[in-house]
């Protein structure tokens, strides 16, 4: 038993004693307050029976229902809002209609309702506590009924003690409550309809989800992403471009995209993601260049400038050439993988250098980017390029942008 099937039970249990503890002292001391109270809090068990079949139900997946029932959670919770709506019309008429002529036993009625406030408030918070640690509607919406129970007690409370005093303060509070009692009534009838009619994730929680997609290297785009809320589950669906042809690394990627996004969001139970290559004209090769910008420097993650050059796939000529500073030349660790993640960031697709890597960090870096390493014995980049059939030296007459 979980811990929402563990509170439905003991609000079943709880709203049983107060209504055992209301009853018998309405008849004890004749309040007709204080017995329409007593049903009131019979109305809450027969909820609670119901907030616990909502959970148990929620759960199950069927062939009829393969995504699972977790929409009875906000199905039920609708119906609860009802209830809610209906307390607040209960209400008016206890205010309205209560006459403590010849009551007996006050100080009964009144130890019973500051009882049953007690208890009912400590309930409520708790249940209020464990629905929002599981993310549960129904049980974030049974909270909000409970503690309006509690301002209903209040009501009759009052009623009963301004008798004593010849007092009837009653009709104003009620209508307080009555306007609170509405409030809470729609918005949870609102949260709960949106969820049934699908309505789209909070735009907070998409934020996130994006963010977390786009920082994955691989990732060139999101061309789509829409979610939606079953019960306290959260269903996303997206499209993406990866910078990869290999099925099996954009599988990889997925995966991965996947696992962090269950990681940092709540109640995910499941994510769509449809990948598709990206589909490139250009391609970048990044190295890394001596002080004097004329040769491959031999040293990776301390080399003080980088090359980025842009080529066109069909004609296989440089379209465009970055010289750039080295931004962690003078960092004094890591500086290979702090250069190999700077690449990544400006989606390079080849990393020209003169020696394999002594540390690993970058070589996962790359890996991981899906960033092909090529060694070359090449000293100048324009006999690397040469080498492997790209053509930089008409762009160079030109000059490159250093």
């Amino acid at each position: 038993m979980d811990a929402s099937e563990r509170v439905a039970v003991l609000s079943i249990a709880i709203n049983l004693v107060i209504f055992g503890i209301k009853y018998l002292s309405a008849l004890a001391s004749g309040s007709i307050a204080l017995k329409a109270e007593a049903f009131h809090s019979f109305a809450d068990f027969i909820a609670a029976v119901t907030v616990f079949a909502g959970v148990k139900l929620a759960k199950r997946k069927t062939k009829s229902f393969p995504y699972g029932l977790y929409k009875i959670e906000n199905l039920m919770s609708v119906v609860i809002s009802l209830v809610i709506l209906y307390s607040g019309y209960e209400i008016v008429l206890e205010a309205v209609n209560n006459n403590q002529e010849g009551l007996k036993d006050l100080w009964l009625a009144i130890a019973s309702l500051l009882v049953s406030i007690a208890l009912t408030f400590w309930f409520s918070s708790y249940e209020m506590k464990i629905g929002q640690e599981i993310n549960s509607p129904i049980l974030l919406a049974d909270a909000t009924h409970i503690r309006i129970d509690v301002l209903s007690n209040v009501v009759v409370l009052f009623a009963i003690a301004s008798s004593m005093i010849g007092y009837h303060l009653d009709k104003m509070a009620a209508v307080i409550i009555v306007g609170f009692i509405i409030k809470t009534g729609f918005q949870i009838l609102k949260d709960g309809v949106r969820v049934l009619l699908d309505a789209s994730l909070d735009y907070e929680t998409l934020s996130k989800v994006e963010k977390i997609i786009i920082d994955t290297p691989q990732v060139v785009c999101v061309k789509a992403l829409t979610g939606r809320n079953s019960g306290r589950f959260k269903f996303i669906e997206t499209s993406i471009v990866i910078k990869t042809r290999n099925l099996n690394k954009a599988h990889f990627v997925a995966d991965k995209i996947e696992g962090r996004i269950k990681e940092q969001v709540k109640n995910i139970d499941q994510i769509l993601i449809h990948y598709e290559p990206v589909q490139k004209e250009q391609i970048v090769y990044a190295l890394p260049l001596t002080e004097d910008q004329s040769s491959i420097s031999s040293h990776f993650g301390e080399a003080l400038f980088f090359m980025f050059v842009t080529f066109d796939i069909e004609n296989k000529t440089a379209k465009k050439i970055d010289v750039v500073e080295n931004p962690f030349s003078k960092t004094e660790k890591g500086k290979g993988i702090l250069s190999a993640e700077f690449m990544a960031k400006k989606m390079v697709d080849f990393v020209l250098v003169t020696n394999g890597f002594h540390s690993k960090g970058p070589s996962y870096v790359f890996s991981d980017a899906n960033i092909e390493v090529i060694v070359t014995d090449k000293a100048t980049p324009e006999s690397a390029f040469e080498e492997r059939g790209l053509m930089l030296y008409a762009t160079l007459e030109e000059g490159y942008n250093g």
